[in-house]
Protein backbone atom coordinates (compact mmCIF):
# COMPACT_ATOMS: atom_id res chain seq x y z
CA UNK A 1 0.00 0.00 0.00
CA UNK A 2 3.21 2.21 1.06
CA UNK A 3 4.80 1.56 -2.65
CA UNK A 4 4.66 5.17 -3.48
CA UNK A 5 6.47 6.32 -0.65
CA UNK A 6 8.84 3.62 0.44
CA UNK A 7 11.56 2.29 -2.33
CA UNK A 8 13.99 -1.01 -2.39
CA UNK A 9 16.51 1.17 -1.12
CA UNK A 10 14.11 2.11 1.55
CA UNK A 11 13.21 -1.05 2.54
CA UNK A 12 16.73 -1.86 2.78
CA UNK A 13 17.93 1.29 4.91
CA UNK A 14 14.74 -0.30 7.06
CA UNK A 15 16.23 -3.80 7.46
CA UNK A 16 19.90 -2.34 8.03
CA UNK A 17 18.82 0.16 10.70
CA UNK A 18 16.60 -2.61 12.54
CA UNK A 19 19.60 -4.96 12.83
CA UNK A 20 22.29 -1.79 14.02
CA UNK A 21 19.71 -1.27 16.74
CA UNK A 22 19.32 -4.88 17.54
CA UNK A 23 23.07 -5.07 18.02
CA UNK A 24 24.10 -2.26 19.21
CA UNK A 25 21.18 -0.55 21.05
CA UNK A 26 18.65 -3.53 22.41
CA UNK A 27 21.56 -5.62 24.45
CA UNK A 28 21.70 -2.22 26.70
CA UNK A 29 18.18 -0.92 26.63
CA UNK A 30 17.47 -2.60 30.07
CA UNK A 31 20.90 -0.88 31.84
CA UNK A 32 19.80 2.62 30.25
CA UNK A 33 16.39 2.57 31.41
CA UNK A 34 17.62 1.69 35.07
CA UNK A 35 20.67 4.24 35.27
CA UNK A 36 18.62 6.92 33.14
CA UNK A 37 22.00 7.03 31.33
CA UNK A 38 22.38 6.33 28.01
CA UNK A 39 25.93 5.48 27.11
CA UNK A 40 27.97 7.77 24.60
CA UNK A 41 29.11 5.11 22.61
CA UNK A 42 25.84 4.18 20.67
CA UNK A 43 26.01 8.15 19.96
CA UNK A 44 29.33 8.06 18.16
CA UNK A 45 27.88 4.81 16.67
CA UNK A 46 24.95 6.10 15.08
CA UNK A 47 27.29 9.00 13.93
CA UNK A 48 29.47 6.66 12.16
CA UNK A 49 26.66 5.10 10.50
CA UNK A 50 25.24 8.50 9.43
CA UNK A 51 21.69 8.12 11.00
CA UNK A 52 21.97 12.04 12.63
CA UNK A 53 22.40 13.41 9.01
CA UNK A 54 19.99 11.23 6.79
CA UNK A 55 17.91 14.66 6.42
CA UNK A 56 21.15 16.90 6.19
CA UNK A 57 22.82 18.27 3.47
CA UNK A 58 26.20 16.65 2.71
CA UNK A 59 28.18 19.31 3.23
CA UNK A 60 28.28 18.96 7.05
CA UNK A 61 28.12 15.17 6.50
CA UNK A 62 24.82 14.19 6.26
CA UNK A 63 23.50 12.51 3.65
CA UNK A 64 21.25 14.44 1.78
CA UNK A 65 18.36 11.95 1.55
CA UNK A 66 14.61 11.85 1.46
CA UNK A 67 12.05 12.55 4.84
CA UNK A 68 11.26 8.84 4.51
CA UNK A 69 14.40 8.00 5.86
CA UNK A 70 13.51 9.86 8.79
CA UNK A 71 10.01 8.12 9.09
CA UNK A 72 12.04 4.76 9.24
CA UNK A 73 14.50 5.67 11.90
CA UNK A 74 11.60 6.93 13.71
CA UNK A 75 9.42 4.05 13.59
CA UNK A 76 12.39 1.45 14.21
CA UNK A 77 13.31 2.92 16.61
CA UNK A 78 9.99 2.59 18.80
CA UNK A 79 10.03 -1.32 18.65
CA UNK A 80 12.83 -1.33 20.79
CA UNK A 81 10.50 -0.25 23.52
CA UNK A 82 12.40 2.37 25.02
CA UNK A 83 10.77 5.80 24.16
CA UNK A 84 13.81 7.48 26.40
CA UNK A 85 16.41 6.13 24.32
CA UNK A 86 14.40 6.94 21.14
CA UNK A 87 13.88 10.72 22.32
CA UNK A 88 17.35 10.91 22.80
CA UNK A 89 18.62 9.68 19.34
CA UNK A 90 16.22 12.16 17.40
CA UNK A 91 16.28 15.05 19.96
CA UNK A 92 20.13 15.02 18.82
CA UNK A 93 18.96 14.39 15.00
CA UNK A 94 16.36 17.52 15.03
CA UNK A 95 15.90 19.99 17.48
CA UNK A 96 18.95 21.90 18.68
CA UNK A 97 20.60 20.48 15.23
CA UNK A 98 17.73 22.01 13.04
CA UNK A 99 18.19 25.32 15.00
CA UNK A 100 22.02 25.41 13.42
CA UNK A 101 21.69 24.46 10.42
CA UNK A 102 18.76 27.05 9.91
CA UNK A 103 19.85 30.00 12.02
CA UNK A 104 23.68 29.25 12.55
CA UNK A 105 26.50 30.69 10.85
CA UNK A 106 29.05 29.15 8.80
CA UNK A 107 31.58 28.76 12.12
CA UNK A 108 28.52 27.60 14.33
CA UNK A 109 27.77 24.94 11.35
CA UNK A 110 31.41 23.85 11.51
CA UNK A 111 31.73 23.82 15.50
CA UNK A 112 28.61 21.92 16.88
CA UNK A 113 26.56 20.72 13.72
CA UNK A 114 28.70 18.79 12.02
CA UNK A 115 30.01 16.89 15.42
CA UNK A 116 26.39 16.47 16.23
CA UNK A 117 25.95 14.72 12.96
CA UNK A 118 28.94 12.58 14.13
CA UNK A 119 27.79 12.17 17.41
CA UNK A 120 30.96 13.61 18.94
CA UNK A 121 29.48 16.20 20.33
CA UNK A 122 25.62 15.87 21.75
CA UNK A 123 22.79 18.79 21.96
CA UNK A 124 19.81 19.58 23.54
CA UNK A 125 17.30 22.03 22.96
CA UNK A 126 16.48 24.81 25.88
CA UNK A 127 13.15 26.10 25.24
CA UNK A 128 10.10 25.04 27.73
CA UNK A 129 10.48 27.07 31.60
CA UNK A 130 9.08 26.03 34.62
CA UNK A 131 6.76 28.79 35.14
CA UNK A 132 6.31 28.93 31.10
CA UNK A 133 5.08 25.13 29.99
CA UNK A 134 3.70 25.54 26.68
CA UNK A 135 3.52 29.81 26.28
CA UNK A 136 6.55 30.30 24.94
CA UNK A 137 6.30 33.80 24.49
CA UNK A 138 5.54 34.21 28.59
CA UNK A 139 9.14 32.86 28.49
CA UNK A 140 11.54 34.46 31.54
CA UNK A 141 15.16 33.37 30.50
CA UNK A 142 16.78 37.05 29.65
CA UNK A 143 19.89 38.05 27.67
CA UNK A 144 21.53 41.32 28.29
CA UNK A 145 24.32 42.32 25.93
CA UNK A 146 27.43 43.43 27.80
CA UNK A 147 30.01 44.20 25.11
CA UNK A 148 30.74 41.60 23.12
CA UNK A 149 29.76 39.10 25.27
CA UNK A 150 25.61 38.26 26.22
CA UNK A 151 24.46 37.52 29.91
CA UNK A 152 22.22 34.43 30.25
CA UNK A 153 20.08 34.77 33.21
CA UNK A 154 17.33 31.84 33.97
CA UNK A 155 16.28 28.37 33.55
CA UNK A 156 14.56 25.98 31.74
CA UNK A 157 12.58 22.49 32.23
CA UNK A 158 12.07 19.19 30.85
CA UNK A 159 15.36 19.43 28.58
CA UNK A 160 16.02 15.78 27.00
CA UNK A 161 19.77 15.41 26.83
CA UNK A 162 19.87 18.37 28.94
CA UNK A 163 22.27 16.84 31.34
CA UNK A 164 24.99 14.55 29.94
CA UNK A 165 24.47 17.18 26.44
CA UNK A 166 27.99 18.90 25.50
CA UNK A 167 26.46 21.98 23.88
CA UNK A 168 22.76 23.91 24.31
CA UNK A 169 20.62 25.65 22.12
CA UNK A 170 18.63 28.15 23.61
CA UNK A 171 15.60 30.62 23.90
CA UNK A 172 15.88 33.95 26.23
CA UNK A 173 14.19 37.08 26.26
CA UNK A 174 16.62 40.28 24.35
CA UNK A 175 13.84 42.42 24.30
CA UNK A 176 11.68 42.09 27.73
CA UNK A 177 8.87 44.24 26.91
CA UNK A 178 8.37 43.12 22.86
CA UNK A 179 6.63 39.76 24.10
CA UNK A 180 7.44 37.09 21.63
CA UNK A 181 9.13 39.65 19.35
CA UNK A 182 11.80 40.03 22.03
CA UNK A 183 13.17 36.04 21.86
CA UNK A 184 16.54 35.33 20.46
CA UNK A 185 18.22 31.87 19.90
CA UNK A 186 21.92 30.94 21.34
CA UNK A 187 24.30 28.50 21.75
CA UNK A 188 26.84 27.43 23.87
CA UNK A 189 28.74 25.31 25.83
CA UNK A 190 27.92 22.85 28.74
CA UNK A 191 31.57 23.54 30.18
CA UNK A 192 30.55 27.48 30.30
CA UNK A 193 30.60 28.80 33.83
CA UNK A 194 27.03 29.50 35.75
CA UNK A 195 25.61 26.53 33.90
CA UNK A 196 23.81 24.08 36.21
CA UNK A 197 21.84 20.97 35.81
CA UNK A 198 19.41 18.49 37.56
CA UNK A 199 18.39 15.36 36.05
CA UNK A 200 14.45 14.97 36.90
CA UNK A 201 12.49 11.66 38.24
CA UNK A 202 10.20 10.47 35.07
CA UNK A 203 7.46 7.96 35.00
CA UNK A 204 8.78 7.30 31.35
CA UNK A 205 11.47 8.16 28.66
CA UNK A 206 13.33 6.60 31.71
CA UNK A 207 16.66 6.25 29.76
CA UNK A 208 16.95 9.89 28.16
CA UNK A 209 18.37 12.26 31.15
CA UNK A 210 15.76 14.90 31.11
CA UNK A 211 17.10 17.88 32.97
CA UNK A 212 16.15 21.48 34.39
CA UNK A 213 18.69 23.64 33.84
CA UNK A 214 19.81 26.71 35.43
CA UNK A 215 21.48 30.05 33.99
CA UNK A 216 23.34 32.30 36.50
CA UNK A 217 25.00 35.08 34.82
CA UNK A 218 26.07 32.66 31.67
CA UNK A 219 28.57 35.21 29.66
CA UNK A 220 28.70 34.09 25.97
CA UNK A 221 30.15 35.40 22.41
CA UNK A 222 28.10 38.30 21.13
CA UNK A 223 28.34 35.81 18.01
CA UNK A 224 26.57 32.87 19.47
CA UNK A 225 23.49 34.40 19.29
CA UNK A 226 21.58 32.78 15.97
CA UNK A 227 20.27 34.12 13.40
CA UNK A 228 18.74 37.69 13.85
CA UNK A 229 18.18 39.22 17.32
CA UNK A 230 14.15 39.02 17.88
CA UNK A 231 13.31 36.76 15.24
CA UNK A 232 13.61 33.57 17.92
CA UNK A 233 10.08 33.30 17.96
CA UNK A 234 9.14 32.76 14.47
CA UNK A 235 12.28 30.42 14.83
CA UNK A 236 10.95 28.29 17.17
CA UNK A 237 7.20 27.69 15.52
CA UNK A 238 8.98 27.07 12.33
CA UNK A 239 10.82 24.18 13.65
CA UNK A 240 7.86 23.03 15.74
CA UNK A 241 6.04 21.57 12.69
CA UNK A 242 8.89 19.06 12.37
CA UNK A 243 8.80 18.24 15.98
CA UNK A 244 5.27 17.63 15.90
CA UNK A 245 4.98 14.85 13.11
CA UNK A 246 7.96 13.20 14.48
CA UNK A 247 6.12 12.92 17.57
CA UNK A 248 3.20 11.73 15.90
CA UNK A 249 5.20 8.88 13.49
CA UNK A 250 6.53 8.25 17.07
CA UNK A 251 3.01 7.52 18.40
CA UNK A 252 1.56 5.25 15.35
CA UNK A 253 4.68 3.62 15.21
CA UNK A 254 4.52 2.55 18.54
CA UNK A 255 1.10 1.96 18.68
CA UNK A 256 1.78 -0.36 15.69
CA UNK A 257 4.40 -2.69 17.40
CA UNK A 258 2.24 -2.70 20.75
CA UNK A 259 -0.43 -4.22 18.71
CA UNK A 260 1.63 -7.01 17.16
CA UNK A 261 2.84 -7.87 20.16
CA UNK A 262 -0.78 -8.33 21.73
CA UNK A 263 -1.44 -10.10 18.51
CA UNK A 264 1.73 -12.72 19.27
CA UNK A 265 0.56 -13.11 22.59
CA UNK A 266 -3.19 -13.67 22.04
CA UNK A 267 -2.54 -16.65 19.59
CA UNK A 268 -0.48 -18.13 22.48
CA UNK A 269 -2.29 -17.38 25.28
CA UNK A 270 -5.69 -19.86 25.98
CA UNK A 271 -8.55 -19.17 28.28
CA UNK A 272 -11.31 -22.11 28.27
CA UNK A 273 -10.33 -23.80 25.84
CA UNK A 274 -9.20 -21.66 23.09
CA UNK A 275 -6.49 -19.14 22.39
CA UNK A 276 -7.49 -15.33 23.38
CA UNK A 277 -7.35 -14.55 19.50
CA UNK A 278 -10.74 -16.82 18.89
CA UNK A 279 -12.70 -14.15 21.07
CA UNK A 280 -14.71 -12.17 19.01
CA UNK A 281 -14.81 -9.32 21.40
CA UNK A 282 -11.35 -9.43 21.41
CA UNK A 283 -10.84 -9.81 17.67
CA UNK A 284 -13.01 -6.82 16.77
CA UNK A 285 -11.25 -4.65 19.45
CA UNK A 286 -7.98 -5.38 17.91
CA UNK A 287 -10.18 -4.51 14.17
CA UNK A 288 -10.97 -0.89 15.38
CA UNK A 289 -7.76 -0.46 17.12
CA UNK A 290 -5.54 -1.62 14.01
CA UNK A 291 -7.77 0.52 11.85
CA UNK A 292 -6.89 3.78 13.59
CA UNK A 293 -3.77 3.21 13.81
CA UNK A 294 -3.74 2.20 9.93
CA UNK A 295 -5.60 5.89 9.23
CA UNK A 296 -2.87 7.52 11.91
CA UNK A 297 -0.30 6.19 9.83
CA UNK A 298 -1.67 7.12 6.58
CA UNK A 299 -1.87 10.75 7.13
CA UNK A 300 1.38 11.01 8.80
CA UNK A 301 3.24 9.61 5.90
CA UNK A 302 0.95 12.17 3.50
CA UNK A 303 2.30 14.82 6.01
CA UNK A 304 6.24 13.37 5.47
CA UNK A 305 5.82 13.66 1.98
CA UNK A 306 4.67 17.64 2.25
CA UNK A 307 6.75 18.60 4.19
CA UNK A 308 9.39 16.42 1.84
CA UNK A 309 8.76 19.05 -0.29
CA UNK A 310 9.87 21.77 0.99
CA UNK A 311 6.22 23.16 2.07
CA UNK A 312 5.03 24.23 5.99
CA UNK A 313 2.54 21.83 7.16
CA UNK A 314 1.45 23.49 10.63
CA UNK A 315 -1.77 22.56 10.48
CA UNK A 316 -1.43 19.07 9.76
CA UNK A 317 1.37 18.52 11.79
CA UNK A 318 -0.69 19.71 14.85
CA UNK A 319 -3.30 17.41 14.13
CA UNK A 320 -0.66 14.84 14.02
CA UNK A 321 0.10 15.18 17.16
CA UNK A 322 -2.85 15.69 18.35
CA UNK A 323 -4.68 12.54 17.42
CA UNK A 324 -1.88 9.97 16.69
CA UNK A 325 -0.76 10.38 20.58
CA UNK A 326 -4.47 9.62 21.27
CA UNK A 327 -4.84 6.85 19.17
CA UNK A 328 -1.42 5.45 20.97
CA UNK A 329 -2.59 5.92 24.44
CA UNK A 330 -5.56 4.41 24.14
CA UNK A 331 -4.60 1.40 21.67
CA UNK A 332 -1.39 0.81 24.37
CA UNK A 333 -4.07 0.75 27.10
CA UNK A 334 -6.54 -2.01 25.51
CA UNK A 335 -3.53 -3.80 24.12
CA UNK A 336 -2.17 -3.86 28.00
CA UNK A 337 -5.53 -4.89 29.21
CA UNK A 338 -5.43 -8.09 26.70
CA UNK A 339 -2.64 -9.19 28.64
CA UNK A 340 -4.21 -9.36 31.85
CA UNK A 341 -2.28 -9.38 34.43
CA UNK A 342 0.82 -9.68 32.62
CA UNK A 343 0.33 -6.15 30.76
CA UNK A 344 1.33 -5.02 34.67
CA UNK A 345 4.43 -7.12 34.71
CA UNK A 346 7.53 -5.01 34.08
CA UNK A 347 8.79 -8.35 31.93
CA UNK A 348 6.40 -7.50 29.34
CA UNK A 349 6.87 -4.43 27.32
CA UNK A 350 3.33 -2.92 27.56
CA UNK A 351 3.99 -1.62 31.15
CA UNK A 352 6.95 0.59 30.06
CA UNK A 353 5.12 1.44 26.84
CA UNK A 354 2.52 2.72 28.42
CA UNK A 355 4.32 5.26 30.63
CA UNK A 356 6.45 6.54 27.78
CA UNK A 357 3.44 6.96 25.64
CA UNK A 358 2.09 9.00 28.07
CA UNK A 359 4.36 12.14 27.18
CA UNK A 360 3.07 12.06 23.81
CA UNK A 361 -0.17 14.14 24.53
CA UNK A 362 2.05 16.56 26.72
CA UNK A 363 5.92 16.98 25.25
CA UNK A 364 6.33 19.52 22.45
CA UNK A 365 3.61 21.36 22.48
CA UNK A 366 0.31 19.56 24.70
CA UNK A 367 -3.13 18.08 23.21
CA UNK A 368 -4.80 21.48 24.20
CA UNK A 369 -2.28 23.84 22.91
CA UNK A 370 -2.45 21.22 19.51
CA UNK A 371 -6.46 22.12 19.62
CA UNK A 372 -6.40 25.63 20.06
CA UNK A 373 -3.79 26.03 16.97
CA UNK A 374 -6.24 23.78 15.10
CA UNK A 375 -8.99 26.14 16.13
CA UNK A 376 -7.12 29.42 14.82
CA UNK A 377 -6.10 28.48 11.94
CA UNK A 378 -9.25 26.88 11.02
CA UNK A 379 -11.80 28.81 12.46
CA UNK A 380 -10.25 32.38 12.83
CA UNK A 381 -8.18 31.82 9.77
CA UNK A 382 -4.70 32.59 11.18
CA UNK A 383 -2.00 31.41 8.92
CA UNK A 384 1.72 30.06 9.83
CA UNK A 385 4.46 30.85 8.02
CA UNK A 386 7.94 29.97 8.47
CA UNK A 387 10.67 32.78 9.47
CA UNK A 388 11.67 34.72 6.73
CA UNK A 389 15.24 34.23 5.59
Amino acid sequence: MYQSYFSEEHNAFRQSFRDFLNKEAVPHIDRWEETGQIDREIFEKMGEMGYFGLYYPEKYGGLDLDFFYTVIFLEEMQRINSGGFAAAMWVQAFLGAQHLLKEGDERIKQEYLVPTLTGEKIGCLGITEPFGGSDVAGMRTTAVKDGDEWVINGSKTFITNGVYSDYLVIAAKTDPEAKGRGISIFVMDRETPGISATKLNKLGWRASDTGEIGFNNVRIPAENLMGEQGKGFPYIMQHFALERLIMGINSHARAEYAIEYTIGYMKERSAFGQSLDKYQALRHKLADMMSEVEMAKCFNYNIAAELDKGLYPVKEASMSKLVSTKIADETINSCLQFLGGYGYIEEYPLARMLRDSRLGPIGGGTSEIMREIIAKMTIDGKDYKPAAK
